[in-house]
């Protein structure tokens, strides 16, 4: 079937997670700025949180930054472009010199990343054509196809139904299979509604992600979002999304299903044909420090746990807990239901004092130390769903702050009447002087 360019799709920008993912990922490297306001106000887990879930359902080092693919959960929406030069939302261009003596800022090593892949110069119709020749029989259309990306965006239809289908090309962070692991794992259930993922080494050493999830994570549509991410053992990534609508948003569902079968994306994905092209991506700049490290003085996820662990009250059972750099989560249970507890520990935090703690119920402690307690619905929460929260801050800046909700995950209704931890018990969790004594490698 020939190559015809087609209907129009949906790419307006999307809400929530990626513009305030965008704000992070436009601060210096990992760090968590206290130049980002809005964010710190708005909630001192959703860094941690979503760092975590990026690792394990995204693609780094790309000019698109994450093709966070709207698989339920934190994930808003795809960021894949529609074919032709890759388009990075809010990445800044280099710093022009003023007519004054100041010098212009270097740009970060993020930044530099972004615009190199914006220099990708596959021809669409190329990535195109692999996916034609990689699907079974339909009617294509394709978007772009006299552009020059690293991606292609086309609606299938094979008679059931109009569906849309992206595929994005990317080099893995560092260069190197092992730099991108965790954008092959699937994430978990307590961040992101799926009803299937799997994550398996393939014959070969390549790393192979198939998950089916939903668009939309509050199911207000019924938009499915199946993808399949391959990293091959020489560090690139193929990344294939399709959803039962013939766009990723704004469109009617036409079908029951995605057209295509996990087999098929699987299939897709790993094809040989992808080679010549992944050889056209351009270098990347190296980066400076392991992508996947902490800040300084930043304890690792299972430091936290181990700390968080032995702070708990008895009599809890911990059903599924994860973690990263200065964050980390455990589901609890006592037999009355399941509780999901997170907490972010972070050291130099004073800049945002002010912003944290200059309204609501806040108590200074005879040590100096600031603690405000927040109750109220949960987060993105589904049915019934309570959140209760202790934040703290030390006068020299070391700040601990903990959540529990009455349900197990976020988009899941509540299973109990209260979270299973209490305000008094998160208060003697957040205090506890082993924070300070957790070790940070």
């Amino acid at each position: 079937m020939p190559l015809n360019e087609g209907s129009q799709h949906d790419d307006a920008p999307h809400e929530g997670f990626e513009e305030e993912l965008g704000a992070v990922l436009r601060s210096t490297g990992e760090g968590f700025s206290t130049d980002g306001r809005r964010e710190l106000v708005a909630g001192g887990l959703t860094r941690g949180r979503r760092r975590l879930v990026r690792r394990r359902l995204a693609v780094t080092g790309g000019a698109l930054a994450l093709a966070a693919v709207g698989i339920g959960g934190v994930y808003g929406g795809s960021m894949l472009g529609t074919g032709g030069p890759a388009k990075a939302a809010g990445v800044a261009a280099v710093p022009k010199p003023t007519s004054g003596t100041a010098k212009p800022t270097a740009p970060s090593l993020e930044e530099k990343r972004r615009l190199a892949m914006q220099q990708a110069e596959i021809p669409v119709k190329d990535i195109a054509a692999v996916i034609q020749a990689n699907t079974p029989a339909g009617q294509w259309q394709f978007e772009g196809l006299d552009d020059k990306g690293q991606s292609a965006l086309g609606v299938y239809d094979d008679g059931g139904g109009k569906a849309s289908l992206s595929v994005g090309l990317y080099r893995a962070a560092g260069g190197e299979g092992e730099a991108g692991t965790g954008q092959v794992t699937c994430p978990s259930e307590v961040h992101v509604s799926f009803d299937s993922c799997t994550s398996k080494t393939l014959a070969g050493g390549d790393r192979l992600m198939v998950i089916q999830g939903y668009e939309y994570p509050d199911r207000r549509e019924d938009t499915k979002n199946w993808r399949a991410v391959l990293l091959t053992k020489d560090g690139f990534l193929i990344d294939a999304s399709e959803h039962n609508a013939a766009a990723q948003k704004g469109s009617a569902v036409t079908r029951e299903n995605p057209p295509f079968t996990p087999a098929q994306l699987k299939a897709l994905v790993t094809s040989d044909d992808w080679r010549p092209l992944l050889k056209q991506l351009p270098e990347l700049p190296k980066p400076d420090v392991d992508p996947g490290a902490g800040r300084p003085g930043e304890a690792s996820g299972p430091e936290i746990q181990a700390t968080l662990r032995s702070l708990l009250p008895k009599g809890l059972r911990v059903t599924e807990k994860d973690g990263d750099y200065g964050y980390g989560f455990m589901v609890l249970d006592d037999g009355k239901g399941k509780s999901l507890v997170e907490i972010n520990v972070q050291p130099n935090m004073g800049g945002a004092l002010g912003d944290l703690f200059g309204s609501g119920d806040v108590t200074t402690l005879p040590d100096g130390r600031k603690v405000k307690v927040t109750q109220g619905s949960g987060e993105k929460g589904g049915a019934g769903v309570v959140s209760w929260g202790v934040d703290t801050m030390t006068p020299e800046g070391f700040r601990v702050v903990i959540s529990s909700m009455n349900a197990g995950g976020y988009h899941q209704d509540a299973t109990r009447a209260e979270p299973a931890l209490t305000i008094e018990q998160l208060k003697a969790i957040a205090l506890s002087p082993k924070w300070q004594k957790t070790p940070a490698k």
